[in-house]
């Protein structure tokens, strides 16, 4: 699959963007500490502003993703999210930066997340067939989850040497660069609709809602990505600046947990299982360690391990669940599906983001911490009460009386609806990291 060039094409362009967010991850949050009179609050509420739109605009991202190129979208949200993250950075650089303005810029930035997430996820099928989509998002992720490495890596260092304002700046070219790179793959537009756009937004909502096992983890992951960016947007960062060392040593464990994920998705790339959704999410639970060593006071290189089991894990989770979904859901409503499940995902994540820096105030960083692990353990539990997602295999939809969904169509054979515009031999995959920006 890396010797097709479409697929190639859209790897790199990944894999650059996403080296780019590894220093972001870290400089923004420490680039708003840095500002004089910076508070725990204000950090909540620049992270939080970047979170918002991606739940606010996602459903519309769906949409447009189901109407036209979807490479075509992922230019346009890439371009975006570059211009914000060059303003953060300008704003940093010339230590002159409103809060006013710095929320102005989060929420562009979280915007073009809205844009490219539901686009990301729906491009897969379009080309590869179904036998490689477990391969394909496996490959698409070890080469993105190696980049994160290596801008976490940096990212320590580049904030302590360099400056937050610079890592930022670094961000800001990695998305021009992916745009660039994007904008070659020969991916076809979709033909026109006579429906209206909430008609499309209806239609996608009855694919979610239809399927037990979909909105049950999707509930299950409200509250776990909310604890999740809690403890890496805000907590993590406030108990490194306390007690651990500052941002080289929140930088290695971060560090440690995309090693982690590394592995994890080379092990999901080639793993067989006969439960998909159980075992994806069973490999969710891992998540709730490292938090809860952090609000003990464990040394960092416990924490660090705990964070490497925790990447597998997650990776474990994300190939399988991705790979499932597209799948099960038809081609042509993969994005707006894809959309419902950004939305439910991230329905608590700005809330989470929000109330950390205030709670981390009120009850003490430590005791936020324990109560982000316990959320992350309860809402898992939850999740394996559904029979669905205990039971579900591939090939048992029919049997329990759901649709099946269309055959992806192969390399070479576009969907019945679009014109054959790229390649016989065109290939891409896709692939999301965190929650964060495109």
């Amino acid at each position: 699959m890396w010797r097709d060039r479409q697929f190639l094409l859209l790897g790199s362009a990944r894999t650059i963007s996403v080296l780019g967010n590894g220093f972001a991850r870290v400089a923004l949050g420490f680039a708003v500490l840095a500002l004089p009179g910076a508070t725990p609050g204000r950090l909540s509420l620049v992270l939080a502003c970047q979170a918002l739109p991606q739940l606010v605009f996602i459903l519309v991202g769906g949409v447009i993703a189901d109407r036209m190129s979807r490479a075509r979208l992922m230019v346009v949200a890439d371009t975006v999210g570059a211009a914000a993250y060059a303003g953060l950075a300008m704003l940093v650089l010339s230590g002159h930066a409103p809060l006013a303005l710095m929320c102005v810029l989060a929420v562009v930035a979280g915007t073009a997340t809205a844009l490219f997430s539901p686009a990301m996820d729906g491009l897969v099928p379009l080309v590869v067939p179904a036998e490689q989509l477990q391969q394909a998002n496996g490959l698409l992720r070890v080469g993105t989850n190696s980049s994160l490495l290596l801008g976490l890596a940096l990212s320590g260092l580049a904030v302590a040497w360099i400056g937050a304002g610079w890592a930022l700046a670094l961000n800001a070219a990695s998305f021009v660069v992916s745009a660039l790179l994007t904008a070659r793959l020969r991916v076809p537009d979709r033909a026109a609709k006579a429906s209206s756009g909430w008609d499309d937004l209806k239609e996608g909502w009855r694919e979610f809602a239809s399927r037990q096992w979909l909105w049950v983890v999707v509930a299950q992951y409200a509250v776990v990505v909310a604890a999740l960016n809690a403890n890496v947007g805000v907590l993590g960062p406030l108990l490194a600046q306390e007690s651990l060392g500052g941002a080289r040593a929140w930088s290695f464990i971060v560090t440690a947990q995309a090693f982690g994920t590394i592995a994890g998705a080379g092990l999901a790339a080639r793993v067989q299982v006969r439960r998909p959704v159980l075992v994806a999410v069973l490999a969710t639970f891992p998540a709730a360690l490292p938090i809860a060593l952090l609000a003990v006071s464990a040394p960092v290189w416990l924490t660090a391990v705990a964070m490497f089991c925790s990447g597998v894990a997650a990776d474990v989770f994300a190939v399988l669940w991705s790979t499932t979904i597209q799948r099960e859901v038809p081609e042509e409503t993969l994005s707006r599906v894809s959309s419902y499940e950004w939305f439910g995902s991230l329905a608590f994540a700005p809330l989470g983001l929000l109330v950390a820096g205030p709670v981390a105030d009120t009850v003490g960083t430590r005791q936020a911490l324990a109560g982000c692990s316990a959320l992350i353990v309860l809402a898992t539990g939850a999740a394996l009460l559904s029979p669905q997602v205990r039971r579900l295999a591939p090939g048992t939809l029919r049997a329990e009386g759901e649709r099946r969904p269309q055959a992806p169509p192969s390399a070479g054979s576009p969907p019945a609806d679009e014109e054959t515009t790229h390649s016989p031999s065109g290939c891409a995959s896709s692939a999301t990291a965190v929650p964060s920006s495109p």
